[in-house]
């Protein structure tokens, strides 16, 4: 199956994932609709900037999900795969003040 990401221009996150900066997508969802539960290793990704054409296309290589975060989980997630997934350790904190309350 294929699936199509849409992310937020300002973020600059199609750009990291061009220069291999950002190797993980993640979803902070406090509702686990879409993709939860239907995306699967060998699936194709299409990223796009909302409101530009698609501009990237990946091969799932692993899922991992987490439900049920506590604060302190989400800190811990953060830490082990927040470089990975784009984010510079200085902006961790200000990232986790945006989604702390998605559970």
């Amino acid at each position: 199956m294929d699936h199509i990401a849409i992310m937020r221009n300002f973020w600059g996150l199609t750009d990291k994932i061009l220069n291999g900066r950002k190797e993980i997508e993640s979803r902070w969802y406090s509702i686990k609709y879409k993709p939860w539960d239907c995306i699967k290793e060998g699936e194709v990704i299409y990223f796009k900037d909302s409101d530009e054409p698609v501009k990237l296309k990946a091969e799932v290589n692993k899922v991992i999900q987490f439900a049920d975060l506590t604060p302190n989980r989400m800190k811990e997630i953060l830490d082990e795969y927040g470089d990975d997934d784009g984010l510079e350790k200085e902006k961790i904190p200000e990232f986790f003040e945006k989604f702390k309350d998605n559970k």
